[in-house]
Protein backbone atom coordinates (compact mmCIF):
# COMPACT_ATOMS: atom_id res chain seq x y z
CA UNK A 1 0.00 0.00 0.00
CA UNK A 2 1.49 3.37 -0.77
CA UNK A 3 1.53 6.19 1.37
CA UNK A 4 -0.89 7.84 -0.45
CA UNK A 5 -3.12 5.38 0.21
CA UNK A 6 -2.77 4.17 3.65
CA UNK A 7 -3.82 7.90 4.15
CA UNK A 8 -6.95 7.81 2.61
CA UNK A 9 -7.73 4.95 4.30
CA UNK A 10 -7.17 6.70 7.61
CA UNK A 11 -9.29 9.45 6.63
CA UNK A 12 -12.03 6.98 5.82
CA UNK A 13 -11.49 5.28 8.86
CA UNK A 14 -11.90 8.16 10.90
CA UNK A 15 -14.93 9.70 9.14
CA UNK A 16 -16.79 6.52 9.58
CA UNK A 17 -15.98 6.38 13.09
CA UNK A 18 -16.78 10.00 13.86
CA UNK A 19 -20.09 9.47 11.97
CA UNK A 20 -21.02 6.16 13.74
CA UNK A 21 -20.41 7.83 16.95
CA UNK A 22 -22.29 11.00 16.28
CA UNK A 23 -24.67 9.35 14.69
CA UNK A 24 -26.50 7.84 18.21
CA UNK A 25 -26.79 12.29 19.19
CA UNK A 26 -28.69 12.46 15.68
CA UNK A 27 -31.59 10.59 16.28
CA UNK A 28 -34.78 10.99 15.12
CA UNK A 29 -36.59 12.01 18.42
CA UNK A 30 -33.98 13.11 20.38
CA UNK A 31 -33.84 15.36 22.64
CA UNK A 32 -32.18 18.00 20.28
CA UNK A 33 -34.71 20.61 20.77
CA UNK A 34 -34.64 22.44 24.65
CA UNK A 35 -37.65 22.71 26.84
CA UNK A 36 -36.54 26.29 29.21
CA UNK A 37 -37.06 29.88 27.43
CA UNK A 38 -34.36 32.09 27.14
CA UNK A 39 -34.48 35.05 29.01
CA UNK A 40 -34.68 38.50 27.13
CA UNK A 41 -32.85 41.16 27.11
CA UNK A 42 -32.45 44.72 27.40
CA UNK A 43 -29.27 46.33 25.99
CA UNK A 44 -27.96 49.73 27.55
CA UNK A 45 -26.77 52.41 25.81
CA UNK A 46 -23.00 52.26 25.92
CA UNK A 47 -21.60 55.71 26.85
CA UNK A 48 -20.51 58.19 23.93
CA UNK A 49 -17.06 58.90 25.54
CA UNK A 50 -14.71 57.12 28.08
CA UNK A 51 -11.37 57.74 29.35
CA UNK A 52 -10.61 53.69 29.12
CA UNK A 53 -12.43 50.69 27.52
CA UNK A 54 -13.35 49.90 30.91
CA UNK A 55 -15.38 53.15 30.66
CA UNK A 56 -17.27 51.90 28.04
CA UNK A 57 -18.66 48.84 29.99
CA UNK A 58 -21.77 49.34 31.68
CA UNK A 59 -23.02 48.23 34.96
CA UNK A 60 -23.85 44.19 35.06
CA UNK A 61 -21.53 44.01 32.16
CA UNK A 62 -17.89 42.84 31.76
CA UNK A 63 -15.23 43.51 29.14
CA UNK A 64 -14.93 40.30 28.06
CA UNK A 65 -11.85 40.61 24.81
CA UNK A 66 -10.32 43.90 23.14
CA UNK A 67 -7.96 44.73 20.38
CA UNK A 68 -6.32 47.97 19.87
CA UNK A 69 -4.74 49.40 17.04
CA UNK A 70 -5.27 52.33 14.39
CA UNK A 71 -8.89 52.26 12.63
CA UNK A 72 -9.34 55.51 11.29
CA UNK A 73 -5.17 56.17 10.06
CA UNK A 74 -4.93 59.10 12.37
CA UNK A 75 -1.55 57.44 14.28
CA UNK A 76 -3.39 56.65 17.37
CA UNK A 77 -4.72 53.40 18.77
CA UNK A 78 -8.64 52.76 18.67
CA UNK A 79 -10.17 50.33 20.79
CA UNK A 80 -12.63 47.33 19.53
CA UNK A 81 -14.51 45.81 22.45
CA UNK A 82 -16.35 42.90 23.31
CA UNK A 83 -18.99 43.42 26.27
CA UNK A 84 -21.20 40.52 27.42
CA UNK A 85 -23.71 40.90 30.19
CA UNK A 86 -22.64 39.28 33.74
CA UNK A 87 -26.18 38.47 35.02
CA UNK A 88 -26.69 34.85 36.52
CA UNK A 89 -30.41 35.02 35.56
CA UNK A 90 -29.40 34.39 31.71
CA UNK A 91 -27.31 30.97 32.92
CA UNK A 92 -29.67 27.94 32.85
CA UNK A 93 -28.53 25.81 35.46
CA UNK A 94 -30.15 22.03 34.06
CA UNK A 95 -32.72 21.10 31.24
CA UNK A 96 -33.57 17.89 29.99
CA UNK A 97 -31.68 17.50 26.26
CA UNK A 98 -27.92 17.59 25.09
CA UNK A 99 -25.93 19.90 25.48
CA UNK A 100 -23.60 22.37 27.91
CA UNK A 101 -24.66 22.32 31.77
CA UNK A 102 -25.01 25.48 33.12
CA UNK A 103 -25.40 27.28 29.73
CA UNK A 104 -24.78 30.84 29.43
CA UNK A 105 -26.51 32.79 27.27
CA UNK A 106 -25.81 36.01 28.33
CA UNK A 107 -25.98 38.47 25.57
CA UNK A 108 -22.68 40.34 23.72
CA UNK A 109 -21.86 43.76 22.24
CA UNK A 110 -19.80 44.59 19.79
CA UNK A 111 -17.96 48.11 19.97
CA UNK A 112 -15.56 50.01 18.37
CA UNK A 113 -14.57 53.39 19.40
CA UNK A 114 -11.96 56.06 18.56
CA UNK A 115 -9.36 57.81 20.18
CA UNK A 116 -10.05 61.02 20.67
CA UNK A 117 -7.43 63.48 19.08
CA UNK A 118 -8.85 66.30 21.78
CA UNK A 119 -8.45 64.39 24.61
CA UNK A 120 -6.86 61.32 26.46
CA UNK A 121 -10.11 59.46 25.66
CA UNK A 122 -11.96 57.36 23.33
CA UNK A 123 -15.26 58.27 21.18
CA UNK A 124 -18.08 55.67 20.63
CA UNK A 125 -18.20 54.77 16.75
CA UNK A 126 -20.24 51.65 16.76
CA UNK A 127 -22.02 49.59 18.93
CA UNK A 128 -23.53 45.64 17.43
CA UNK A 129 -25.57 43.67 19.42
CA UNK A 130 -26.47 40.95 16.41
CA UNK A 131 -23.34 39.70 14.42
CA UNK A 132 -21.89 38.23 17.31
CA UNK A 133 -24.91 36.27 18.47
CA UNK A 134 -26.95 35.44 21.73
CA UNK A 135 -26.21 31.56 22.19
CA UNK A 136 -29.48 29.61 22.23
CA UNK A 137 -28.17 25.62 21.42
CA UNK A 138 -26.81 24.09 24.18
CA UNK A 139 -25.37 21.67 22.08
CA UNK A 140 -23.71 24.22 20.07
CA UNK A 141 -20.24 25.40 21.03
CA UNK A 142 -19.73 28.94 21.49
CA UNK A 143 -18.97 31.18 18.41
CA UNK A 144 -16.86 33.50 19.95
CA UNK A 145 -13.49 32.69 21.47
CA UNK A 146 -12.52 35.73 23.48
CA UNK A 147 -8.28 34.84 22.53
CA UNK A 148 -9.09 34.62 19.05
CA UNK A 149 -12.54 36.42 18.01
CA UNK A 150 -11.31 40.03 17.25
CA UNK A 151 -7.92 41.46 15.79
CA UNK A 152 -6.72 44.94 14.55
CA UNK A 153 -5.38 44.39 10.93
CA UNK A 154 -3.76 47.31 8.65
CA UNK A 155 -6.45 49.84 9.18
CA UNK A 156 -9.32 47.85 10.22
CA UNK A 157 -10.38 44.95 12.31
CA UNK A 158 -11.52 40.93 12.11
CA UNK A 159 -14.53 39.17 13.75
CA UNK A 160 -14.10 35.57 14.03
CA UNK A 161 -17.10 32.92 14.48
CA UNK A 162 -17.15 29.38 15.02
CA UNK A 163 -19.80 26.90 14.62
CA UNK A 164 -19.55 23.07 15.93
CA UNK A 165 -22.72 20.63 17.65
CA UNK A 166 -21.42 18.29 19.64
CA UNK A 167 -24.90 16.56 18.57
CA UNK A 168 -28.01 17.27 16.05
CA UNK A 169 -25.38 18.64 12.82
CA UNK A 170 -22.81 17.53 10.79
CA UNK A 171 -21.24 21.29 9.36
CA UNK A 172 -19.14 22.59 11.09
CA UNK A 173 -17.57 26.02 9.57
CA UNK A 174 -15.32 29.12 10.64
CA UNK A 175 -16.30 32.67 9.24
CA UNK A 176 -13.89 35.87 9.64
CA UNK A 177 -15.20 39.10 8.87
CA UNK A 178 -12.75 42.04 7.88
CA UNK A 179 -14.45 45.54 8.53
CA UNK A 180 -12.76 48.95 7.28
CA UNK A 181 -13.81 52.49 8.71
CA UNK A 182 -14.95 54.65 5.74
CA UNK A 183 -17.56 57.36 5.20
CA UNK A 184 -18.82 57.04 8.62
CA UNK A 185 -19.47 53.43 9.12
CA UNK A 186 -17.38 50.19 8.95
CA UNK A 187 -18.05 48.37 5.32
CA UNK A 188 -17.06 44.99 4.93
CA UNK A 189 -13.69 44.17 2.97
CA UNK A 190 -13.22 40.79 3.48
CA UNK A 191 -14.97 37.84 4.03
CA UNK A 192 -13.60 34.00 4.21
CA UNK A 193 -15.48 30.85 5.63
CA UNK A 194 -14.35 27.35 5.95
CA UNK A 195 -16.67 24.43 5.88
CA UNK A 196 -15.90 20.56 6.56
CA UNK A 197 -19.26 17.87 6.61
CA UNK A 198 -18.16 15.87 9.35
CA UNK A 199 -20.03 12.98 7.84
CA UNK A 200 -18.58 12.94 4.26
CA UNK A 201 -15.53 14.96 4.51
CA UNK A 202 -16.30 17.12 1.73
CA UNK A 203 -14.82 20.76 2.22
CA UNK A 204 -16.06 24.18 1.08
CA UNK A 205 -14.45 27.53 1.54
CA UNK A 206 -15.37 30.88 0.73
CA UNK A 207 -13.08 34.24 0.38
CA UNK A 208 -14.31 37.26 -0.82
CA UNK A 209 -12.24 40.39 -1.70
CA UNK A 210 -15.08 43.40 -1.73
CA UNK A 211 -12.35 45.77 -2.99
CA UNK A 212 -11.46 43.90 -5.96
CA UNK A 213 -15.06 42.59 -6.14
CA UNK A 214 -13.32 38.91 -6.89
CA UNK A 215 -14.48 35.57 -4.83
CA UNK A 216 -12.68 32.79 -4.93
CA UNK A 217 -14.43 29.30 -4.17
CA UNK A 218 -13.01 26.39 -3.14
CA UNK A 219 -14.39 22.27 -2.68
CA UNK A 220 -12.27 19.34 -1.62
CA UNK A 221 -12.15 16.29 0.91
CA UNK A 222 -10.32 16.12 3.99
CA UNK A 223 -8.82 12.97 2.07
CA UNK A 224 -7.28 14.72 -0.53
CA UNK A 225 -5.12 17.10 -1.23
CA UNK A 226 -6.63 18.25 -4.90
CA UNK A 227 -8.81 20.91 -4.79
CA UNK A 228 -11.32 22.91 -7.25
CA UNK A 229 -11.42 26.35 -8.04
CA UNK A 230 -13.70 28.50 -9.39
CA UNK A 231 -12.57 32.31 -9.35
CA UNK A 232 -16.16 34.59 -9.75
CA UNK A 233 -17.00 38.12 -10.26
CA UNK A 234 -19.30 39.97 -7.05
CA UNK A 235 -22.33 41.76 -8.07
CA UNK A 236 -22.22 45.39 -8.00
CA UNK A 237 -23.85 46.74 -5.23
CA UNK A 238 -22.96 48.26 -1.88
CA UNK A 239 -20.86 46.49 0.60
CA UNK A 240 -22.31 45.04 3.44
CA UNK A 241 -21.85 47.18 6.85
CA UNK A 242 -21.59 45.89 10.24
CA UNK A 243 -24.69 46.99 11.11
CA UNK A 244 -26.47 45.19 7.72
CA UNK A 245 -25.17 41.78 8.49
CA UNK A 246 -27.22 40.87 10.84
CA UNK A 247 -26.32 37.55 12.84
CA UNK A 248 -22.69 36.66 11.47
CA UNK A 249 -23.41 33.27 12.06
CA UNK A 250 -26.66 32.78 9.38
CA UNK A 251 -25.04 35.73 7.01
CA UNK A 252 -24.10 34.50 3.36
CA UNK A 253 -23.21 36.50 0.23
CA UNK A 254 -24.48 36.69 -2.67
CA UNK A 255 -22.13 35.97 -5.89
Amino acid sequence: MTSRQARLVSCQTAILHFAASAAAFVCPGNAVAQDFTIPEVVYPGLPRQAGTAEGFVPPGWMLEARASGDLNRDGRDDLVLVIRQNNPDNVIQDFEGLGEKPFDTNPRILAIAFQDGFSSGYRLQSENHTLIPRRTEPAAADPFDREAGIAVVRDGFQVRLDWFMSAGGWETFSTTYTFRHKTGRFELIGYDRSTTHRASGDTQSVSINYLTRRVKSTTGHISRDAEKVRWLALPQGPAPTIDSIGDGLSFRPRF
